[in-house]
């Protein structure tokens, strides 16, 4: 049993004024792992107060001496990514695949901001005007529970790199992951106040955050719901905003698609993180004519995907977070077959032997419309639906029908076939035979899957504020 009652402000763990706790679930067989205390809006006011004296001096800090920060933080950070596998897997049941992958990600991210502080122009000419980017404050991050530390690196990597400081509010569901990261950060020796940590409830914690006029900025990851709140909130103080919200992924699947390969890739993009990914390729769009085969190839490859312990190397889905979200994908299920679609693999309840945690039969629905509230809201577990089309035209249609347009994929033969339908996508990623997520390419979305661009150039832009000088 886990006890986790400090957090972490002005450069020193310190108990929080808040006396409420909340208790750590195992997602693979519900038992205690823990307890948290959580922080309060009077210690969110405190973590401010110190990130906001804090950027009176590190808003002064050249390039290289940032450099050497994020430097510092870098290797802290690779001394302990055992670790950071390790809370994964225990708190929030990421499989062993995963994490491995989310925490070398920590260190990309990190490294990625070094190496473009080396190049970044902070000061440039523009027609008679000099013009300076200046970081613009106190910058607010509220990051989700899955692949928690990630996030936190690429949002205060990109923060400090542009001179700012940090209040970081975790999900209080991510603690474990949060206490390694802390402590990483802590010994990295930051200036006191340079980033807060106040692990805590969204509607406390994060609404200090969004609504104190001394936060400049707020950078978040998580629902387009909880995206929408804090964009209404921090108008008020006209704060700018990054929000990376939900998905409805779109997978495209062309007649020349080579099917023996794209199919079970469609699989692995639907079921990435057991499928509590924003970025999972929920929809399989597939040519009416190449159905039955699509159909033979999933159930085949779906039927021997590993279900079970997130600590076996072998295992692709492990469970949901939570019992909550565990219902959530069920009744999600329930409404799929109330809707008239058809299980083609998977369905309800637990997976043999696996009753004791939040684990998910692996899904798969055919007979879909793209009307059906399957194809159109996003589940945040490992369900797939199968979507039919006739005409390219038609496949285009089918994947901008959608409030969502974070990421979608394309297979093709023939890739500038496949580059002519990417242009017509709209989503703010599309990968073409493949998923790579590049981490210094510019990542958002369109629509209702957010505002605003993070990770590389684009991301450090959102945290400056440009000035011209004109003389």
């Amino acid at each position: 049993m886990k006890t986790i009652n400090q957090i972490y402000i002005n450069g020193e763990f310190v108990t929080p004024h808040g006396t409420e706790t909340f208790d750590l679930i195992s997602p693979t067989d519900n038992s205690q792992l823990g307890t948290i205390r959580l922080a309060d809006e009077q210690d969110t006011r405190l973590a401010i107060a110190a990130a906001k004296k804090a950027f009176k001096t590190f808003s002064l800090t050249t390039p290289t001496e940032r450099i050497v920060y994020l430097q510092r933080i870098y290797d802290s950070v690779e001394r302990r990514l055992d670790d950071i596998v390790a809370a994964m897997l225990e708190e929030y049941g990421g499989t062993l695949q995963f994490s491995r992958e989310a925490a070398k990600a920590c260190l990309t991210f990190i490294s990625s901001n070094i190496e473009l502080l080396k190049t970044f122009e902070f000061q440039q000419t523009i027609g008679s005007s000099e013009v300076v980017l200046e970081p613009l404050g106190v910058v607010g991050i509220i990051t989700p529970w899955n692949a928690s530390n990630g996030f936190i690196c690429s949002k205060l990597s990109t923060a400090l790199a542009a001179g700012c400081t940090a209040v970081i509010k975790p999900s209080e569901m991510s603690a474990i992951q949060t206490q390694v990261i802390t402590e990483c950060l802590h010994e990295a020796g930051l200036p006191a106040g340079v980033f807060n940590i106040v692990t805590g409830r969204g509607e406390i914690v994060g609404n200090e955050i969004t609504h104190n006029p001394d936060v400049a900025k707020i950078t978040f990851t998580g629902s387009t719901f909880v995206g929408k709140t804090i964009a209404r909130g921090a108008v008020d103080t006209m704060k700018r905003v990054t929000l990376e919200l939900g998905g409805k992924s779109p997978n495209i699947l062309l007649e020349d698609a080579d099917f023996e390969t794209a199919v079970p890739m469609a699989a692995m993009l639907a079921f990435m993180n057991s499928g509590q990914a924003c970025v999972a390729g929920t929809r399989l769009l597939v040519p009416e004519t190449h159905l039955e085969q699509v159909k033979t190839i999933m159930k085949a490859t779906v039927e021997n995907l590993k279900v079970g312990d997130p600590a076996h190397p072998d295992t692709v889905v492990g469970p949901m977070v939570s019992k909550k979200q565990y219902q959530r994908v069920q009744d999600y299920i329930r409404i799929g077959l109330d809707e008239g679609a058809e299980i083609l693999v998977g369905g309800e309840g637990h997976p043999d032997g696996l009753e004791a945690g939040n684990f998910v039969k692996p899904t798969v629905f055919i007979n879909v419309t793209n009307d059906m509230r399957i194809a159109r809201e996003e589940i945040f577990g490992p369900v797939l639906s199968i979507i039919t089309y006739k005409t390219e035209e038609e496949a285009v249609e089918i994947a901008n029908d959608t409030n969502y347009g974070l990421f979608a994929y394309i297979s093709s033969a023939d890739e500038n076939k496949a580059r002519n339908m990417a242009a017509k996508i709209q989503s703010g990623r599309v990968a073409i035979n493949q998923f790579t997520f590049d981490l210094v390419a510019p990542f958002g979305g369109y629509k209702h899957s957010g505002i605003g661009r993070e990770y590389g150039k684009y991301g450090l832009e959102a945290f400056l504020e440009p000035k011209a000088i004109s003389f």
